[in-house]
């Protein structure tokens, strides 16, 4: 082997060693950035399974909410037709009366109603058709309890029980419909609290 062979097969040599190492190191790296990546990756699997578990548990109440809102709601709903429907029913048994005591409940009501100065009272057409004999001088007697007096209009108004009183062109409607009415947020607690107390 001649001097130049030697010096090639050195250069060779040295350049398969040093091939040999920057192999190795670029192994080792690359072992580096895999084992570093499967970490990272570890941890992000972690965060989304911990994030999916969290959107799950606030999925979960905010189903659990929405279905108590709806209970609530539903419950709400029922309460309030039955106190509605009590509502009716009592106002539909007030007006239900017999002649004699739906016309001495207007006497009552007038005591109450009835200011002391001159006024007109008007009735429905039914109920001026039907007023009972001497009911007029009933009437006055209960406006001067008051200090006032009170005519009986031939006129009429569009109600379906009671009656609307008028002092000096300023009529006040009195008929049951109007007074239930009036009375509604009143009665309806009252309801309320004799039924879901």
């Amino acid at each position: 082997m001649t001097g130049l062979d030697k010096i090639v097969n050195q250069i060779l040599d040295e350049a398969n060693n040093s091939a040999s190492a920057k192999l190795e190191e670029a192994k080792a790296q690359a072992e580096q950035i895999i084992g570093a990546a499967r970490e990272e990756a570890a941890k992000e699997t972690e965060a989304i399974a911990e994030r999916s578990a969290a959107d799950m548990a606030n999925y979960k109440e905010r189903m659990k909410s929405s279905a108590d809102l709806k209970s609530r709601t539903a419950i709400l709903t029922a309460k309030q037709e039955m106190i509605a429907d009590v509502l009716t029913k009592a106002y539909e048994k007030f007006c239900a009366r017999s002649d004699k005591e739906y016309f001495n409940t207007l006497l009552d009501m007038l005591g109450k109603f009835a200011l002391g100065q001159e006024g007109t009272l008007y009735f429905s057409s039914a109920d001026l058709a039907k007023l009972p004999a001497g009911y007029e001088e009933k009437v006055q007697a209960q406006a001067a309890k008051k200090g006032g007096s009170l005519t009986i209009s031939k006129e009429t108004r569009n109600i379906d029980k009671g009656f609307v009183l008028a002092y000096g062109g300023i009529e006040e409607n009195c008929s049951f419909r109007a007074l239930f009415d009036s009375k509604k947020d009143e009665l309806q607690d009252k309801v309320q609290a004799l039924l879901f107390s």
